[in-house]
């Protein structure tokens, strides 16, 4: 599921490298998915599906051994992923591979993470075997910054506290190995790359791939997420759960892990990696 979301999309990328036969859920299946064009016919199978409708789950599930769930954070998702799993059980899936949250416990201060335990205790009670993947921030939501950065400053309410970005492509490179090594099955695992950096640090970075000034500007929680409400036009939900993940980084620092390297046998990408990758999307 969420075969044209930036980790479902890798990890659908990384099967059909793979040569693993894959069926590509999607709410639209009438847009193209990157990665399928090309694809061998008999390797990726494209089919409608929708959390919100039962019927479409059941079709298409019919047949399939295993599932990656991984849906768009919203205040439904509680709702939509057990209903998934519920699904899920009943069609006979041998093996579901979620993407979760760091401190996805009951008390989490995010309201996101609470709803991904929530969910995480759902699926353990289903009695399907199952893989939890927690990666932290993705280095890909860092492009929603472009605009800001093009204009000399960042944003946030996160003081100096690291965060361990991590690429979706390797979050996807990771599902994809719990899928197809089935020694990793019923593990949970917390994803990050390879290094913690902080918002200044970030905004010097920036400066020095872009060569103009880029500062960060850190604000109280509440001018941010009026900030997100008024000038980014973000729901007052999702303001409220960007405003309370950066918190997270002040009162539980990240650290980076190896896990991702001890599940791949290589090095996850670097942030320096991705910035460059993606520096046209910051210059002016």
């Amino acid at each position: 599921m969420g075969a044209s979301g930036a980790t479902g999309n890798a990890l659908l990328r990384s099967l059909l490298t793979r040569g693993t036969p894959v069926r590509a859920l999607t709410r639209t299946p009438h847009r193209p998915i990157p990665g399928v064009t090309g694809a061998q016919p008999q390797a990726v199978e494209v089919q409608y599906a929708d959390a919100t409708d039962p019927h479409s789950l059941r079709s298409a599930l019919k047949g399939a051994d295993q599932l990656f769930l991984a849906m768009a954070n919203s205040p439904a998702q509680v709702e939509l992923e057990t209903r998934v799993i519920d699904i899920a059980a009943q069609a006979g899936i041998g093996h579901l591979v979620k993407i979760s949250a760091p401190a996805a416990e009951p008390d989490s201060p995010v309201a996101v993470s609470r709803g991904h335990h929530a969910v995480e205790e759902h699926l353990r009670a289903s009695g399907l075997t199952h893989t939890i993947l927690r990666p932290y921030a993705f280095m890909q939501n860092l492009l929603r910054l472009a605009p800001a950065v093009a204009q000399g400053v960042i944003l946030g309410t996160m003081g100096d506290a690291a965060c361990t970005y991590i690429d979706c492509r390797d979050i996807g490179d990771v599902a994809a190995a719990a899928l197809t090594r089935p020694g990793l099955a019923g593990g949970t695992y917390t994803l990050t790359g390879p290094e913690g950096l902080s918002y200044p640090e970030l905004a010097t970075r920036l400066s020095t791939l872009t060569g103009h000034q880029i500062r960060y500007v850190d604000l109280t929680p509440d001018e941010l997420r009026a900030h997100l409400i008024d000038k980014a036009q973000m729901p007052p939900w999702l303001a409220d759960h960007v405003t309370e993940i950066q918190r997270l980084a002040l009162t539980r620092p990240d650290t980076p892990t190896s896990t991702a390297a001890d599940i791949l046998g290589r090095p996850p990408r670097t942030l320096d990696a991705f910035l460059y990758e993606h520096r046209a999307a910051f210059r002016r």
